[in-house]
């Protein structure tokens, strides 16, 4: 396949199958461009993933081409004026079972957007009036290094554990805007144990790195949900740190919720992952490394 340009005229010469994907890529990145948004290499290998889930041999000759690929509306509109696209189809997916459902789980490894999307979910939301505030918590477990041995008080040494929360939210509110709503208490970022005992009304609740919840911390905080909240958990199940013999409570509520329609799954792989492209061989090259010791 060739493609030239002269001026703003751009041809494809190639099978037709070929020549309509890249059609399709370009017809995306340039719609970006006249949104006045960043177009990196990132967005490109977003455009191929969703691209390779597609059947084009199933598109009629005089399909409708525009955004054939992705859906502009499953973007997350954020307080910095910034839209956050989906960047595969799981995610696009994800995002949309968010808006449309009470509680979500979001079950895979790291780098797969599921925090991060969550917590721009409950942003949007937060800025739409849809609730009154933002919770995100996370289960402060020991992944090898003694909490004891770092310095300052209890809170001081869980804050390092909370960190991605306050990264994730710096890409989307200005910093000063944060101070202000942790002040008023309309974001919270607190440890898993402060929500024992209360009822979250009116909130989006984002509950991360629940592989490492046991099954009792799971229960109870599943049981806070209240009237008007929205509710997303995520957790990848191979990276657990709880103690030799302690059962997972996202291992656990997975089995359990299975069942239940209102409760949907939606479970990443190593093709989502948006990190370094390194990141995703990785994943792959553990996964089977695992597959073979379980055989």
């Amino acid at each position: 396949m060739d493609i030239s340009s002269r001026a703003n005229d751009i041809t494809i010469e190639g099978a037709a199958k070929d020549a309509f994907a890249a059609q399709e890529i370009i017809q995306m990145l340039w719609e970006k461009i006249q949104r006045k948004q960043e177009v990196t290499t990132q967005e490109i290998d977003a455009a191929l993933r969703f691209l390779r889930e597609k059947d084009l041999k199933s598109m009629p000759e005089n399909a409708d081409k525009k955004n054939a690929l992705y859906d502009e509306k499953s973007g997350i509109k954020t307080s910095k004026s910034k839209l956050i696209s989906p960047r595969s189809p799981n995610q696009a997916k994800y995002i949309d079972t968010i808006r449309s459902h009470d509680m979500v789980f979001g079950v895979g490894p790291a780098g797969t957007g599921k925090t991060f999307l969550a917590v721009a979910a409950a942003v949007q939301m937060f800025q739409e009036g849809l609730i009154e505030r933002m919770v995100f918590c996370r289960p402060a477990v020991e992944a090898g290094e003694k909490l004891g041995f770092l310095p300052g008080d209890m809170l001081e040494k869980i804050n390092p554990y909370l960190r991605p929360i306050y990264d994730a939210l710096n890409e989307m509110m200005p910093g000063e805007d944060i101070s202000k709503r942790i002040e008023k208490g309309e974001i919270e970022i607190a440890p898993l144990a402060f929500m024992r005992g209360r009822t979250l009304k009116n909130a989006f609740v984002v509950l991360d790195e629940a592989q490492n919840t046991t099954s009792m911390q799971m229960k109870m905080f599943l049981t806070r949900m209240g009237e008007g909240t929205r509710m997303v958990i995520t957790g990848d199940p191979s990276q657990i740190d709880l103690p030799p013999g302690t059962q997972s409570g996202l291992k656990e509520a997975m089995s359990i919720l299975s069942h239940v329609p209102e409760v949907p799954f939606i479970h990443f792989d190593a093709k989502d992952v948006v990190r370094h492209k390194l990141v995703t061989k990785i994943i792959e090259a553990y996964d089977k490394h695992d597959f073979r010791n379980r055989g």
